[in-house]
């Protein structure tokens, strides 16, 4: 099993950077010597019409830098599979980054050694003052320097900003999941400075509209409650579910929400084999095994998030799950280090990514479990920057994000606040009894740390009652 790396940094066995690096090159070294498992997947149909990467020139480390909101990071990560198993060199910060790194000057030393750039704009990127300086950076690199490509890409229908206006985006918003269809055919033309032939044109808009009917069938068996749709449409499969491993994630992440961690696990299992190099469907795989508890399925799940984290894939959801398995650890074994291992996780993510909102309020309430007077400062902190990603107004149409909002104020014991925010969140799907209960445990477990006064309490749990 692989040592999390927080327990190795303790032991002062081996030094932490020297590790990280050593995995990374042994798996580069077990790839070339297993040429087979370096073979791409990619339909034959597809790859025909996509052009290959030229060498780097000298100088360069890279042939595409991307920059992105952490929160995009899931459509990123989808987009970092397909380029890497087209044989791209992609700078993604999280797996560059190593402790004790300046962000910084990693992210320029990348984008200065990068022969092509793409930048991710959506809502969660309009008020980033940092994206906006990357796209300045590169709009200006791409004026002066004519063997620099530079794509930006949009992937929801926030308004262009003024600054943006001058450069043609792709546009993704018809892939919130990640990107498919005929764009990204034109994406990958794009950052090597090349133009579509007839034939890629229109096997282009071919592509455009499969994905797009495949995605909405998607969603229509999720919403409707039909993992049985789910498999055959899996099954059935067709181009644009062998081009990328986001309509197979898609229809997987639908089967764990409804349950079906038996058929998700199926399902991963062939994805993997046809995407090897793919991070997403191995965070989706430990997901649906820490869900499922059988057997050996933690000791599993963990066993492949601490070969992503030494591995430095050290994004939000490798550390969202990892802090996940160690807190199903603790509901095991009552050893208070393992619910201090989760804190720690979810708090490193939040730390990495402070606009990732999920990973904020589990280490605000991990740290309220905890109960020490420093872990519960350390709970109302995490609370404090939390609350300044996701506000104090409920989300219509967004139940789990309204009850953060609320589970906030109770972290912060504005009582009155949480109850009517709880209530908020009830009223937008009053009839997910399952989701209310798991919220109200939560509080109520919440309560019994923070030893929230009977009145207040009261309060709160009033704001459940149907």
């Amino acid at each position: 099993m692989v040592w999390p790396r927080r327990i190795r940094l303790r032991s002062g066995i081996l030094n932490d950077l020297f590790l990280s690096s050593y995995f990374i090159k042994l798996s580069f070294l077990f790839l070339a010597i297993n040429p087979k498992l370096t073979r791409t997947m990619i339909p034959s149909e597809w790859l025909q019409h996509a052009p290959k990467p030229q060498p780097l020139p000298d100088g360069m480390k890279w042939h595409v830098f991307l920059s992105y909101r952490s929160v995009n990071r899931g459509w990123v990560l989808n987009l970092y599979d397909i380029l890497t198993e087209l044989k791209f060199r992609v700078f993604l910060d999280q797996y560059v980054l190593k402790p004790g790194d300046s962000l910084a000057r990693v992210l320029e030393s990348g984008l200065e050694t990068s022969s092509a750039g793409i930048l991710v704009w959506s809502n969660s990127a309009q008020d980033s003052e940092w994206v906006r300086n990357e796209y300045d950076t590169m709009i200006t690199r791409a004026t002066n320097d004519k063997s620099f490509y530079f794509v930006p890409i949009r992937i929801d229908n926030t308004k262009l900003p003024t600054f943006a206006n001058t450069k043609l985006f792709l546009d993704f918003t018809e892939y919130p999941d990640g990107p498919n269809g005929g764009d990204l055919l034109r994406l990958v033309h794009g950052i090597l400075g090349l133009s579509l032939d007839q034939d890629a044109v229109r096997f282009a808009y071919e592509q455009d509209e499969a994905a797009a009917i495949a995605g909405a069938k998607i969603i229509a068996a999720i919403r409707n409650d039909r993992p049985d749709r789910l498999l055959q449409l899996f099954n059935e499969g067709g181009l644009p579910w062998k081009t990328t491993t986001s309509l197979g994630c898609k229809a997987v992440e639908g089967l764990i929400k409804l349950g079906k961690q038996d058929e998700a696990l199926e399902v991963l299992s062939n994805i993997i084999k046809t995407f090897p190099h793919a991070i997403r469907p191995k965070q989706l795989k430990a997901l649906a095994l820490a869900r499922r508890g059988k057997g050996t399925d933690l000791e599993d799940a963990q066993d492949i998030l601490g070969e992503l984290y030494a591995l430095n894939h050290l994004d939000p959801e490798t550390l969202g799950i990892y802090g996940r398995t160690w807190m199903d650890r603790y509901k095991i074994s009552g050893k208070i280090g393992d619910l201090r291992q989760s804190r720690n996780y979810y708090a490193e993510a939040f730390d990495r990514s402070p606009d990732d909102y999920y990973t904020g309020i589990n280490a605000a309430a991990k740290s309220v479990l905890l109960g020490t007077d420093a872990d519960l400062k350390e709970a109302d902190s995490y609370a404090e920057k939390t609350q300044k990603v996701v506000g104090t107004d409920k989300w219509p149409g967004d139940y789990w994000k309204t009850a953060t909002v609320a589970e906030l104020f109770l972290i912060r014991k504005q009582y009155r606040e949480a109850a009517n925010m709880y209530r908020e969140a009830v009223e937008i799907e009053p009839n997910s009894k399952g989701s209310h209960e798991s919220t109200m445990n939560q509080a109520t477990k919440l309560m019994d740390k923070l030893s929230t006064p009977e009145a207040e309490r009261a309060l709160v749990l009033l704001a459940f009652e149907s």
